[in-house]
């Protein structure tokens, strides 16, 4: 009988422990989609950060191009978030999978930035390979000299 009792009352510790602190709310956005919005915000914030000015120039708040291209709405995508927020886990792995992306984009902009960085090179280094023409040549070949030029010289 001892037994029965502590069976049935690790059984119900058990379950009241796994009570929601949050209830899930009407419109729950799916954690795929989630994630998707939180890259894009992600994004926007990095933009902000590293050039504040570039977003003052866009007439409206890039926050609802966002929840418009997603088709939710702030207050949907708040209580989604504190939704996944209670749940430690399923919020940590959101945040894991949005770092791989990131990380992702980022190497990607890097080599991109590393090319660009490469042609620039080229082109710096071979404009200091040309060697600039000589004036004195082209006006002792009268071929080569502009015809107003000639008559510069004629008048002389």
């Amino acid at each position: 009988m001892k037994n029965f009792v502590f069976i049935i009352l690790v059984l119900f510790l058990s379950v009241s422990c796994k009570k929601e602190l949050v209830k899930e709310p009407k419109g729950l956005i799916e954690k795929g989609k989630m994630v998707d919005i939180m890259y894009d915000l992600s994004l926007l914030e990095a933009i902000k950060y590293q050039n504040p000015l570039s977003l003052d120039s866009v007439e409206s708040d890039p926050k609802k191009f966002i929840f418009k291209k997603y088709k939710v709405d702030s207050l949907q995508f708040a209580q989604s978030n504190i939704y996944y927020a209670a749940d430690y886990e399923t919020y940590k792995d959101m945040f894991d999978e949005l770092g791989k992306r990131l990380a992702v984009q980022e190497r990607a902009t890097d080599s991109l930035l590393k090319i660009e960085e490469k042609k620039a090179a080229k082109a710096a280094k071979k404009k200091a390979v040309e060697k600039p023409k000589d004036s004195i040549k082209s006006a002792s070949n009268p071929a080569n000299v502009n015809p107003n030029s000639r008559e510069k010289l004629l008048d002389r």
